[in-house]
Order: C-alpha cells, then sequence, then structure tokens
C-alpha cells in the first residue's frame, strides 16, 4: 500500500505537471494566433485601402454608383487619436473637396498639395464627435499617389478624418449632360486644362452627389491654411435665405477686362469696377456650395438651362475661360442673392499677373485685402508666404 501510495502520488505530480505543460503550450499557441489575427488588423493606409475596395466591390455588384466614389478610411479605432475612424458612434460630417488630377504627372501640383494638406492639418481643430471628409476627384493614377502620400501630409491632424476619392471619368460623364452648353462660353478652347467638363463640377454638383451630401466646401489645390478649416464651415450659417454659394470676390481686374464691351455699351454700370460698391466677379478658389439650397432654388436651376447660359453670354458679351468661376460671376451680375460674399480673407489670392499687363493704375482698388488672411491662395503659380 506504501509503494501504491508514494506510485499514486508520483503518478498524480507527473500528471500535475503534464497538465501545467499543456495549459502552457496551449497558452502560448493561443498568443501566437492572437498576434497574427490582431497585428494583421493593423495595417497600414495601402492595406486598408485595399481591403475597403474588396469590400466596396462585392456590395457594389448590384448596385447604381450613385455614390460615385471609392471609400478609403485612414486609420483605425486603435490608432493615434485623431486619425481613427468611430464607425460605430454619430460623427458631424465636414465635407472638403478637391480636384486631384493629373497630379501624378506634376511635381509643381504635387508641391502643392503637400503645402495645403499640411497647412491644413496644422490649423485644423474639431470637436471630439466631428470628422472632416476629404474628396478627392482623380484619376487613377493620381488616386494611387494621393494614398501614399496623404498618412505622412496628415500626421499632425489631431482631429478625424475620412478620404474619398472620385473618379473622374464617371464624373465628367454624368456632368457633361448638364454643363455641356457652358463649357464653349467659359472655357479656353479645345484640349484646355478648363475646357473639360469636371471644372464645372461646382456648378451642377447638387444634380449628381447624393441627396444626403448638403453642404460641402470646393477647394483649390494651391492653397494655404492659416486659420483652421473648421471656421471656414461656420460661414455657412451667415447665408442669407436665397443664397446657395459662399465665394469671395475676384481680386484683380480680370472682369472689368472681360466685360470690356458691355462696359462700353453702358458706361455707367458696376459691372467690372473694384470694390467696394462695384462688381469684381468672383475667385471660385474657395467655395462654400450649399448642396440642399442649390437643389431647392428655382432660380439657380433655370439659370443652368442653355438657353438662359446663352442669353446671360449674349447680353454681356462674354466670352470667358476660367470655367466655373466665370459662370458664377455671369449670373452674380444679374442674381447677387444667389452668392453669400465670402471676406476676401478666407480666399486671399496673390495673382498680380494684371498689373503687369495694362492695369497697374488700377490694380490695388482690386487687389487690396482688409482683415485677417486665413486661406492664402497662390493662384497663377504666384508662391505663398512662408510662416
Amino acid at each position: 500500500m506504501g509503494v501504491l501510495r508514494v506510485l499514486s502520488v508520483t503518478m498524480g505530480r507527473i500528471s500535475t505537471f503534464r497538465s501545467y505543460q499543456i495549459m502552457l503550450l496551449l497558452a502560448a499557441a493561443l498568443a501566437v494566433v492572437a498576434f497574427y489575427y490582431f497585428g494583421s488588423e493593423k495595417q497600414n493606409f495601402s492595406s486598408t485601402t485595399k481591403r475597403i475596395k474588396e469590400t466596396q466591390a462585392s456590395h457594389n455588384t448590384n448596385r447604381d454608383d450613385a455614390d460615385l466614389s471609392i471609400d478609403i478610411r485612414s486609420g483605425h479605432p486603435e490608432s493615434r487619436t485623431g486619425t481613427g475612424v468611430d464607425l460605430e458612434g454619430k460623427l458631424s460630417r465636414f465635407h472638403a473637396l478637391m480636384m486631384f488630377t493629373k497630379v501624378d504627372k506634376s511635381l509643381n501640383l504635387q508641391q502643392k498639395f503637400q503645402v495645403a494638406m499640411r497647412s491644413m492639418a496644422k490649423h485644423g481643430r474639431f470637436l471630439e464627435d466631428e470628422m472632416l471628409v476629404l474628396h478627392y476627384v482623380s484619376d487613377v493614377g493620381s488616386q494611387e499617389l494621393g494614398e501614399k502620400m496623404l498618412p505622412e501630409l496628415l500626421l499632425e491632424a489631431t482631429f478625424r478624418y475620412e478620404v474619398v476619392f472620385h473618379n473622374v471619368d464617371v464624373l465628367t460623364e454624368k456632368l457633361f449632360p448638364i454643363v455641356e452648353a457652358m463649357q464653349k462660353h467659359f472655357s479656353a478652347g479645345s484640349g484646355a486644362y478648363y475646357s473639360d467638363a469636371i471644372f464645372f463640377l461646382s456648378v451642377a454638383m447638387h444634380r449628381i452627389m447624393p441627396a444626403e451630401l448638403k453642404r460641402i466646401v470646393q477647394l483649390d489645390l494651391d492653397l494655404k491654411f492659416k486659420s483652421n478649416i473648421r471656421d471656414l464651415f461656420q460661414e455657412f450659417n451667415h447665408f442669407p435665405y436665397e443664397a446657395v454659394i459662399g465665394i469671395a470676390r475676384e481680386m484683380q481686374p480680370v472682369y472689368r477686362h472681360t466685360f470690356w464691351q458691355y462696359r462700353k455699351e453702358n458706361p455707367k454700370s458696376r459691372v467690372g469696377d473694384p470694390p467696394p460698391d462695384g462688381l469684381p466677379g468672383f475667385n471660385s478658389g474657395v467655395m462654400l456650395l450649399n448642396l440642399d439650397a442649390m437643389r431647392r432654388s428655382t432660380l439657380y436651376n433655370q439659370l443652368l438651362e442653355p438657353e438662359q447660359v446663352a442669353r446671360l453670354a449674349e447680353k454681356y458679351h462674354f466670352r470667358g475661360h476660367l470655367g466655373d468661376q466665370d459662370f458664377f460671376t455671369m449670373i452674380g451680375m444679374e442674381h447677387r442673392e444667389l452668392f453669400y460674399p465670402l471676406s476676401c480673407g478666407w480666399n486671399r489670392q496673390l495673382c498680380t499677373w494684371w498689373r503687369e499687363h495694362g492695369y497697374g493704375d488700377i490694380f490695388q482698388l482690386y487687389y487690396h485685402c482688409d482683415g485677417p488672411v486665413h486661406i492664402y491662395h497662390g493662384n497663377c503659380n504666384t508662391p505663398i508666404p512662408d510662416d
């Protein structure tokens, strides 16, 4: 019995030791599995892009392409504060859009993009339950480049953000029937930069974007932010009832020149005159588009009709080359109620081309801008001041 007892105790201890070993081995195996499973979730931006593309492709197989977008979400809930996307909670979204075509073929555009995005990230501040949604209208090559550049450019962002790429070909196909008639009045000619229908996107965005998208800010690429972009969105709150678009004035005598014939025939007209009493036209580098108001406005939608565009172009002898801003300037001469005037500080244009081309004596009347500068606009490749 003593031997059996010792043997029994010994066997029990061995059994216990083996059980302990088995438990340790099992725990180690689970740790390895967990490492690879959870570690794989911490993907980089490119792998996230690929995963979301594949997911959307499966969802979109039997779905109309009305959303017009491929969705690339940066970061993960466990990532650095500010870059994660809370897909569970309710977030207030602020939408901003940039044209991002041919960027992969232009070092100049890439440098401008870097300045714009870094300054936006540096100065941007949003509340905890808010998110900035960045829309880019892009070709395939530029999208691939943008996906690589954005994580580094937005590294300083302390706010939540989401990135959405829209295919330029899809948008152009939807836009063309709407804006075809106005292109001949406001384009530089076949093959020119602004001759493509996509550069009239702001004019008809309310007709091709999903109804859930109610407000959006459209921005040029050649900008540098000096203030919080969230403050720009607050300007929507100051729109008069009939206003559908917020836009700053043109800060050169561009339209004094363009309307020369109308001004000659109507010498008492304010068309093309400098501020504060004149009508200098608009600059589309920074625009607030109240898409809901644009959809509701009978007047605005009537002005998109080809016969109305032709009537106004004939009346003002208008022949432009700057796309959407030409259209907005022309209809603004008759219907100023459709526009909320942004202060010049939200689109502080730096180009001085017209000062050297016949308008030096009156140039400063247009170029002068009081008040703080929130956004610098380096139009016509003008250098933007360093910080």
